[in-house]
């Protein structure tokens, strides 16, 4: 059993819902993910904005923005659901690039549109499936660059460095709380 999740009830037999209507609506609740514990959702949250205010500080230091809302997504995935597919380093840096090549391709073609946009987002979650690195936040990757056209220079390194550190603060979270889920599940 996971350490960061609290035990299910069932609802008690005597409550007055006909057993056809229990039955249904354990089967439509049953589905969510158990609640953490207030301590895992203390330490994951902490966690992940921690890391946040770690890319703002390095920005600021820089006098780049390198905190953009896809890296923000991803902070949640690796922090907060670090056994899901989506959340490991393969998936998270390698869809990070996959997603700014799509964006850069595209957004050379079309110009910043939003339709563009929607395309690089579509090729990028093309290109990650076929690479086997999920990753949705990526393709949010691809729809900012189309849209803000940065420096490919700056951003492309700055990216990879970001998705490095996210990567590394959920590996260190994973070991700082005892029975927290262990970050990585695999890395390549």
């Amino acid at each position: 059993m996971n350490t960061d999740t609290a035990q299910r009830t069932e609802p008690a037999p005597a409550t007055g819902i006909p057993e056809d209507r229990r039955t249904r609506r354990s089967r439509i609740s049953g589905r969510a993910p158990a609640r953490p514990t207030p301590a895992a959702a203390v330490h994951n949250v902490s966690a992940a904005t921690a890391a946040l205010l770690g890319l703002v500080a390095i920005g600021a230091a820089l006098h780049e923005p390198v905190l953009i809302p896809p890296l923000a997504a991803s902070a949640a995935l690796v922090h907060c659901a670090p056994a899901l597919p989506l959340a490991q380093p393969r998936s998270v840096v390698v869809g990070h690039l996959l997603g700014a090549a799509a964006g850069y391709a595209v957004g050379a073609a079309a110009h910043g549109s939003a339709w563009a946009a929607a395309l690089a987002a579509g090729l990028t979650l093309a290109l990650t499936t076929f690479a086997r690195t999920p990753h949705s936040p990526a393709c949010a990757t691809a729809v900012v660059i189309v849209l803000q056209a940065p420096e490919p220079a700056r951003f492309v390194p700055l990216l990879f460095g970001s998705t490095i550190l996210l990567v590394l603060t959920a590996f260190a979270a994973s070991r700082v709380r005892r029975g927290a889920p262990r970050y990585p599940a695999y890395w390549w």
